[in-house]
């Protein structure tokens, strides 16, 4: 199958594969799931779904400096949710190997491509913490608490947090 103009598609089949994988890894020992992908990504060389799930695995497995590689030559083939879990995690990957800068482009691209996603903010506010910037990772934190939860107390106090965050990260 490999060579085919399918290779750069997630076919139902190749969408079932990857989801059986998926559910049968065992995050303590994740060299049979990166095993897996490996052989999978052989049968289809290039497709970037598959080197999407090749790099999460290392990822998973801590080897983040093998994830960042597979991420960034899933990237220009990956849309939708994919592309916007792919971009999330390969900027923390980025984060944990101490490259900041990386990571907050990553992320703002994310961020300018997926307004609406929550977990891009929180990871961003990761990225915010451990390049030395808490005041405003914690600002961006306030700021969602106060976009998205919705319980009478967070509410009564909504003017409160906003204040606090707009002071914390200013802009």
């Amino acid at each position: 199958m490999s060579g085919t103009a399918n290779d750069a598609e997630l076919t139902p089949e190749l969408a079932a594969t990857i989801a059986a994988a998926f559910a049968k890894r065992d995050r303590a020992n994740m060299g049979p799931t990166i095993e897996f992908f490996e052989r999978l990504l052989a049968q289809h060389p290039g497709n970037p779904y598959v080197l999407y799930e090749v790099g999460g695995s290392y990822d998973t497995a801590g080897q983040e400096d093998t994830a960042i590689e597979y991420y960034g030559k899933a990237l220009p083939g990956l849309s939708g949710v994919i592309r916007q879990r792919c971009l999330l995690q390969y900027g923390s990957s980025l984060r944990n190997l101490g490259r900041y800068d990386e990571s907050r482009q990553v992320l703002e691209q994310a961020r300018a491509e997926f307004p609406d996603s929550d977990s891009l903010r929180v990871f961003a506010a990761l990225t915010a913490h451990a390049s030395g910037h808490p005041d405003q990772a914690l600002g961006a934190l306030l700021e969602l608490i106060a976009d998205r939860v919705d319980s009478a107390e967070i509410k009564r106090y909504e003017p409160a947090i906003r204040g606090h965050a707009a002071a914390l990260a200013p802009g």
